[in-house]
């Protein structure tokens, strides 16, 4: 069997173990206390390191007020929905409430 070795791409710096983030470290000359260092930190000296700016992640989505005055909204459809004792009707509202409350976490 041949001992080729195929070209291997190195997997991103933020997926990889703190252990394989060491091997890195320690291959960079001047770089004391390696073992010492948590990942963030492994990191962000790697990628000082290697010319790596990180660019913060744009969000996404509604902002949390228009999801909140959405929210405001449904509460009083379902309130009314459930004076009217409409039942069905209640319950898609209270579905959309929750899915609202989960993106206003997300959000946050």
């Amino acid at each position: 069997m041949g001992g080729k070795k195929k070209d291997v791409k190195e997997k991103p710096l933020d997926k990889m173990t703190v252990k394989e983030l060491r091997e890195i470290a320690l291959q960079i000359e001047g770089l004391v206390g390696v073992h010492g260092m948590n990942k963030p930190e492994l990191l962000e000296v790697i990628k000082e390191v290697r010319g790596i700016t990180d660019s913060p992640k744009a969000k996404t989505g509604a902002s949390t007020k228009e999801i909140k005055s959405k929210l405001k909204g449904l509460k009083t459809k379902r309130q009314e929905a459930l004076a009217a004792r409409d039942k069905t009707l209640a319950t898609r509202f209270r579905r959309q409430i929750s899915k609202l409350k989960k993106k206003t976490r997300r959000a946050a």
